[in-house]
């Protein structure tokens, strides 16, 4: 009976590993937080794709839209970490909600495993042809002398949109005023038709207008240059040093997976982002696929959470 006993024991400590050997051996779910046909939604649908075939076992994009992003988060986080569910969490419902809103359904630090940050995409301030400023040096300038008169639009309260200009504002110290519309395509509509005079926009709609000479770019929030629009300058070198905002797209599962199923899932999804057409692909939302270590992606968060808690914090800013 207790060699019996001992070996149930055995057995048992050696469940996880051969439980993650074996992973996965049924359907996986990949939350999508947000509805389809954005970003989210594009890069989710690409990497699990790739993962079923990697797999040779479904991987299903499952959209659970909703509360900025965190309806969805909060599904996958409260879910077993046993590897079958996995979501992609952005700088908005990962960074910036704590701040925002007052109760969410999940603590993104002590709810979820990071995987691996795929892609930091960059933003672009924009301006309408009109205005006078050629460049961020400019506009600054500009801004410090007639303060409260620029204007910004940004997609909604809370946005990355929204935050990176609150953020330009106290670094650069000057004072302008936000003009929230609902959504990215009636700011850009407006910003071209000259009702407002700047705009931080994703990559994809703002390329072929600044391009058509519709829009004029006056800066990129990146830490460096970007290959689209290698004439124009970083914010960070036009006079406001340390100046970032970027919306990034990470990997996330429960917490608690074990560290054999985050590993795989980790190098299995690093492996899948190497891919020349996943790279063309991600090319196309104008950012740069990271794929760091879950290590380097948990720092990353740590600090992007109290940036962004701080940046919500000095601006007032409620959802709407």
């Amino acid at each position: 009976m207790r060699n019996i006993f001992v070996g149930i024991l055995v057995f048992c400590a050696a469940a996880p590993c051969v439980a993650a050997d074996a992973y996965p051996g049924k359907p996986v779910r990949w939350v999508v937080p947000f509805p389809p046909g954005g970003g989210t939604d594009l890069i989710s649908r690409t990497i699990a794709s790739k993962l079923s075939e990697l797999w040779g076992t479904q991987v299903v994009a499952d959209n659970r839209p909703g509360g900025g992003g965190t309806i969805g988060l909060g599904i996958a986080a409260k879910t077993l970490p046993d590897g079958y569910t996995i979501v992609l969490g952005q700088a908005s419902n990962v960074a910036v909600a704590p701040a925002l809103y007052g109760r969410l359904p999940y603590d993104p630090v002590k709810d979820l495993q990071p995987i691996t940050n795929v892609i930091a995409a960059p933003l672009v301030i924009v301006s309408h042809p009109s205005f006078p400023a050629r460049n961020m040096k400019e506009l600054i300038t500009y801004a410090k002398s007639k303060p409260g008169v620029v204007t910004f639009g940004s997609p909604g309260n809370g946005t990355i949109g929204h935050l990176s200009m609150e953020l330009l504002k106290t670094m650069a110290n000057i004072n302008m005023l936000h003009i929230p519309y609902k959504g990215a395509t009636l700011a850009i509509t407006e910003l071209i038709g000259g009702q407002i005079v700047l705009y931080a926009s994703s990559m994809p709609p703002a390329l072929p207008l600044i391009n058509g000479g519709k829009l004029k770019a006056l800066g990129v929030t990146t830490a460096k240059r970007l290959a689209p629009l290698p004439n124009v300058a970083t914010v960070a070198e036009s006079g406001v040093p340390g100046y970032e905002a970027v919306n990034w797209y990470g990997v996330f599962v429960p917490a608690g997976a074990s560290k054999e199923i985050v590993a795989k899932l980790h190098n299995d999804i690093v492996r899948v982002l190497k891919q020349p057409d996943v790279k063309d692909r991600f090319a196309g939302e104008g950012g740069d696929i990271i794929a760091d270590t879950p290590e380097q992606f948990a720092a990353f968060v740590n600090k992007e959470i109290p940036k962004w808690s701080k940046v919500v914090k000095d601006a007032s800013v409620k959802v709407d």
